[in-house]
């Protein structure tokens, strides 16, 4: 095998999320410390295929980002807008001086890129949108505010107008590996020089029409299967831009196509060996292993692959599907959190190593190794007890 030249790697220095654990990167914390899968809570609408859902609960969008600018904002805009703003809140170089009235930053720096990773935006906003259009006396009798949000990149448009965000804005559509994805097109942007500091992840809406079509789809996962949604989001830096206090280093990023699920085991286990390679990781080095938990015949490939790669690992292996539900775009995300979270609670002296697999239903398989820093005792976050890992076979 032919190992790539080497190139910058960016590193992770801060994180946070909205999940059906609450609404912050603590609330993440004490969730996956509970070991516990987070509560059901019925829709609000009878007539859907599903009447469990896994949703950011405490997340309401007027309570979380104001009146002002939020009359026509989509649950996904806000969701990404409120994440994004958790970070830029505690980045002052990110945003430059803070508002006076602690609201925007007067002054901002230019070439702060965000990347967001999603399937489709907002498909409760575009079913409505074209609904009104459909069911109106006049086709062109729609909400012409509403429109913004039926475009896949509005979420990601929104936060770099919120946050006052100058750098390249991209969307990136991928499923459950989109989160993975928009984390290698972070370090791209890096690796051209087009951008230094990236605010990087992936979010997803809970809503009647996307309960629909993954019922009418097929890709249900089961009559237990549980819907769930949130967004969570990273700052990224160049390695020689990195504090001694960040998370994470991105040692690799490898993707595949699959035409068929019984093609999943045999391109996930090539991107495997890839990634592990360019890493210059062994199986046996492995730490934690998060899984993207997808249903039916392509868990059982993501899973296959595995146990052919890491017969000889004593690395657990997680499913945030276990705690967070069926969370679609914003998954691999959630992986990459989850790690960081376990890592962040469980102190060590010496770097550790992860890895996060995806597999999505359009073809795309793809896995990242990190490597985690040496965490001191106490962690970066406050104090709580260890994550319990869930090994999977």
């Amino acid at each position: 095998m032919t190992k790539r030249p080497t190139r910058p790697r960016p590193v992770i220095v801060d994180w946070s999320a909205i999940s059906p654990f609450g609404i912050g990167r603590e609330a993440f914390l004490a969730g996956m410390s509970s070991g516990g899968a987070t509560d059901c809570v019925p829709a609000e609408d009878g007539a859907i295929p599903r009447t469990r859902a896994r949703m950011a609960g405490q997340f309401e969008t007027r309570t979380a980002l104001g009146r002002k600018g939020t009359r026509s904002m989509d649950r996904l805009t806000a969701l990404t807008v409120a994440t994004a703003g958790q970070l830029v809140e505690r980045c002052a170089d990110l945003t430059g001086s803070p508002g006076q009235d602690g609201g925007a930053p007067a002054d901002v720096l230019p070439g702060r890129a965000l990347v967001l990773g999603t399937t489709t935006g907002s498909a409760q906003s575009m079913m409505d949108f074209t609904r009104s259009s459909l069911t109106g006396d006049r086709p062109y009798h729609v909400d012409p505010a509403r429109f913004p949000n039926t475009v896949m990149n509005c979420a990601a448009g929104q936060a770099a107008i919120w946050h006052r965000l100058k750098g390249p804005n991209v969307t990136v559509g991928g499923g459950r590996a989109a989160g993975l994805l928009a984390l290698n097109y972070a370090r791209r942007l890096q690796a051209t020089g087009r951008a230094s500091s990236v605010l990087c992840g992936a979010a997803e809406e809970y809503s009647p029409a996307r309960a629909w079509l993954q019922h009418h789809t097929g890709d249900a996962g089961g009559a237990d299967s549980v819907l769930g949604e949130g967004c969570a989001m990273l700052r990224v830096e160049p390695s020689e831009q990195a504090p001694d206090s960040a998370f994470a280093d991105v040692l690799a990023l490898e993707f595949g196509v699959f035409d068929g699920v019984n093609q999943v085991a045999a391109v996930l286990r090539q991107c495997l060996h890839t990634a592990l390679g360019n890493a210059d990781v062994t199986p046996a080095e492995l730490w934690r292993v998060a899984t993207s938990g997808a249903p039916g015949a392509l868990g059982s490939g993501e899973h296959a692959a595995l146990d052919a790669l890491l017969a000889d690992s004593a690395a657990d292996r997680v499913s945030c599907a276990d705690f967070l539900g069926d969370t679609a775009a914003v998954a691999a995300a959630f992986q990459v959190v989850s790690v960081l979270a376990m890592a962040e609670t469980e102190p060590a002296d010496a770097p550790r190593t992860a890895l996060i697999t995806s597999v999505d239903r359009d073809g795309v398989a793809g896995c990242a190794v990190l490597s985690l820093r040496p965490t001191p005792s106490g962690g970066y976050g406050p104090s709580t007890p260890p994550i319990a890992a869930t090994t999977q076979q």
